[in-house]
């Protein structure tokens, strides 16, 4: 069993208080957005066996490839660590984006190793041959974008939109509202609601060339000039956004980012509010932004983001295009089970890992699930986790990995106050 020593990254949207206040510890000052805790290649996690936790770190993808047999057990049909586990603290939106089937990820990843561009080049979108299925737990309020509304309830805030340019700006004659109007009518369209082929099709075409309208780094958004005469518009409009919860979305969102086309196309997302324990999976294609709060994050060890507003970085709409499912899909909500004790269990449909939570002292005394290496968090409280001879003592944000050859693991609480421990194994 090894201690993992995550380093804090410090990203620009991150939060200065989140994961503070979740350690107990006196904020930095700088964006604290994630800690990493897994082995893949661009920030692995320094391991330090528990019998000696003053030892030398190493990292933990090195680790792997000493042993990979005992180390991973049956997640060795991988090639690596499966999954990659994360604290994330967002203090402000993350860019919109979405991850490639793994497909997809090998045949991008390929291409551009074939093209002789460095992985560190800001245009690189694969940074690795996988894809990026992924799960977020709020451990805070939290607040996400997540796939395509239906077009019908996206044209209604178009229309709101418009008449809200053509009262507060220049007319309907302006660019924005005209604009605003024909991406109304777009989506609008009475033939979107049916369920046949080819009204779904339609829906798939409106929702495609009014997301890659926005997004044209050669169209009339990309200025930002009619970015921010959307938001001074609704802004003299509290009503509008007292009606729609997405205008007054992306006013929010505009105060970070305030020339960002990305403003608009949160528009054509679903809004989601989760309270503390609620979770979303999601599936490659999957059009996303996380907004505020703190969660305890899994995913597929990958990297690769494909990106569509909200950033300073890289965007790449063609190949955006190509991954993102333009559906308008229910919110993917992913509910645990009880499985009695202060144990819930989260299975979202991947391969790669499924994630327990308990809470003690309900949970006192029981074994992790393990099939294959486990990485358990402490999100609250204090958690002993005993692993034969071998003992760890976590606080909320330190966190272990217990290999697939150690003994069972076993948890317990302080006996003073109440715990939480995550635990990411296989399905």
């Amino acid at each position: 069993m090894y201690l993992l020593r995550a380093a804090i990254r410090d990203y620009a949207w991150g939060s200065a208080t989140l994961l503070a206040k979740l350690q107990g510890r006196v904020p930095t000052g700088r964006p604290e957005a994630e800690m990493w805790m897994g082995a893949h290649p661009g920030a692995p996690a320094g391991a330090v066996p528990v019998t000696d936790p003053q030892a030398e770190p190493v990292p933990l993808d090195a680790l792997l490839e000493r042993d990979p047999e005992a180390m991973l057990g049956e997640a060795a049909r991988f090639g690596r660590l499966p999954y990659l586990v994360k604290l994330l603290a967002a203090g402000r939106p993350l860019s919109i984006q979405a991850h490639p089937t793994i497909e997809q990820a090998r045949e991008g990843f390929a291409a551009e190793e074939a093209a002789g561009i460095p992985l560190t080049a800001p245009h690189r979108n694969y940074k690795d041959d996988n894809h990026k299925p992924e799960m977020i737990v709020a451990l805070t309020p939290f607040t996400a974008l997540c796939g395509f509304r239906s077009p019908e309830d996206a044209g209604t805030s178009f229309t709101r939109l418009a008449q809200v340019l053509t009262e507060n700006a220049d007319g309907d004659g302006s660019g924005p509202a005209a604009a605003a109007a024909a991406y109304a009518e777009r989506l609008g369209a009475d033939g979107l609601r049916q369920d046949d082929g080819a009204e779904r099709e339609a829906a798939v075409s409106a929702l495609e060339s009014v997301f890659t309208e926005l997004l044209d780094p050669a169209g009339d958004w990309a200025s930002g000039d009619w970015v921010r005469a959307v938001v001074a518009a609704v802004k003299a409009a509290p009503q509008a956004m007292e009606d729609d919860l997405n205008l007054a979305t992306a006013v929010g969102i505009a105060e970070h980012y305030p020339d960002d086309p990305g403003v608009l196309v949160s528009v054509l997302l679903d809004r989601v509010d989760l309270a503390p324990g609620q979770a979303l999976h999601l599936p490659a294609g999957n059009v996303h932004a996380y907004v505020h709060g703190l969660g305890f994050e899994v995913m597929a060890a990958s990297d690769n983001v494909l990106r569509g507003g909200l950033t300073p970085k890289h965007v790449d709409v063609p190949e955006l295009r190509s991954v993102v499912r333009f559906e308008a899909l229910p919110v993917p909500y992913c509910s645990p089970s009880s499985e009695g004790d202060g144990r819930l269990l989260f299975r979202p449909p991947f391969d790669e890992f499924q994630v327990e939570r308990l809470d003690l002292p309900s949970a006192d005394g029981q074994a992790l699930t393990a099939r294959g290496p486990v990485i358990a968090v402490c999100t609250a409280g204090s958690v002993r986790i005993d692993s034969g001879s071998e003992s760890a003592v976590l606080a909320p944000g330190e966190s272990v990995f217990i290999a697939a050859s150690d003994a069972d693991a076993v948890v317990h609480g302080d006996g003073h106050e109440p715990a939480t421990l995550f635990s990411v194994t296989l399905p």
